[in-house]
């Protein structure tokens, strides 16, 4: 018994010894590859109305009898025919139309504007002026300025080409989520959704006290007074917090100045708070126009124009898709681990 438990433990180092080196020849060709240029990538579009149609008629294959179903097909042949015949001798010049859908899922460093910016340089090649629609439906808790700052431009793009731009938020759109939000020409919220806030915030841990007690030193050397006010390592002062403080109220300000500039009706002095407000309130407060999701808002557009759905994807290289598999078991396995952590904590 002993030797053959000897046995399977040889056999799961020699295993574990060749996973390693396997993984490494392939992290060097990987790297190897990393110098070529990127691959492009690729547009995805999906034409909503038959995607809806398409549903309607599996449901109807299964509830509606032999003779509903053939009744159905006579009479939409029927109304074809003549929807083609009205609108070959029709003399009316009016323009159907399209309506484009968009999706942006935010992280902390609005990471999904690199996909955003391209989605909206290729609808903008076709997209009519005065007669197309841009929607986007927007989650994001918000992150960094920069980042955020950067999706609402692109947004503002849109404008300024005389689309009409609806947003809708189904679950949160809060801080830099809330400062693109604010560009829509209309904007639609479920009624839990959580809008605003309308705030900046900045946390910087420091740990020069436990640095000190351990005799430890930490030189932070800078060319201009202000080029590192709160820092982790050395010590703060209150003139380097005032001056962080400073610079967090004048990012506050050009906050408030866009929101502003898109939604005056906006009591600045009351939705600036940092507070944040579900659906409903933020109706009543003006930060949102109405309540609806935005699988109501789809299903509606369809009924009277052609609506499609566009995604610009790009695919991943092989270094990519290990490190994405890595993490995603790094991942797992922290998730896994707080919730031991959690039932141990109620059953012990």
């Amino acid at each position: 018994m002993e030797l053959l438990a000897e046995y399977g433990l040889f056999v799961a180092k020699s295993l574990t010894l060749v996973v390693l080196i396997v993984l490494a020849i392939v992290a060097v060709f990987a790297a190897g590859r990393g110098n070529k240029a990127p691959e492009d990538g690729r547009l995805e579009v999906r034409h909503l109305n038959d995607w809806l149609e398409d549903m309607q008629q599996a449901i109807k294959g299964h509830v509606l009898s032999k003779a509903e179903l053939k009744a159905e097909a006579k009479a939409r042949k029927k109304e074809d025919k003549a929807k083609a015949k009205a609108a070959k001798h029709s003399e009316d010049d009016e323009v159907e139309r399209r309506v484009y859908v968009l999706d942006f899922n935010g992280d902390i460093k609005a990471s999904a504007v690199e996909h955003l910016r391209e989605e909206i340089t290729a609808l903008l090649t076709l997209a009519r002026p005065g007669v197309d629609e841009v929607m986007l439906r927007l989650e994001s808790p918000g992150g960094v300025v920069h980042g955020y700052g950067l999706a609402a431009s692109q947004l503002e793009r849109i404008r300024a080409a005389s689309l009409k731009l609806t947003i809708c938020v189904d679950k949160v759109a809060a801080s830099g989520g809330y400062m693109m939000a604010c560009i829509a020409d209309e904007l639609v919220a479920a009624p839990f959704a959580v809008l605003g806030s309308i705030g900046v915030v900045a946390q910087v841990p420091n740990i020069h006290r436990l640095l000190k007690k351990n005799d430890v030193d930490v030189d932070v050397l800078t060319a201009g007074e202000y080029k590192r006010t709160l820092t982790v390592l050395g010590e703060n002062t209150d003139k380097a917090r005032e001056k962080f403080k400073q610079d967090l109220e004048q990012t506050h300000e050009l906050f408030k100045g866009l929101v502003s500039s898109y939604r005056p009706q906006l009591d600045m002095e009351k939705a600036a708070t940092g507070e944040i407000w579900y659906g409903k309130q933020a109706v009543e407060t003006g930060m949102v126009d109405s309540l609806m999701t935005s699988d109501q808002w789809v299903m509606q557009a369809c009924k009277a124009s052609e609506v499609y759905w566009l995604r610009y994807t790009v695919r991943k290289g092989l270094q990519a898709k290990i490190g994405g598999m890595f993490a995603a078991v790094w991942e797992q396995g922290f998730d896994k681990l707080g919730q031991w952590l959690e039932s141990s904590r109620f059953h012990r």
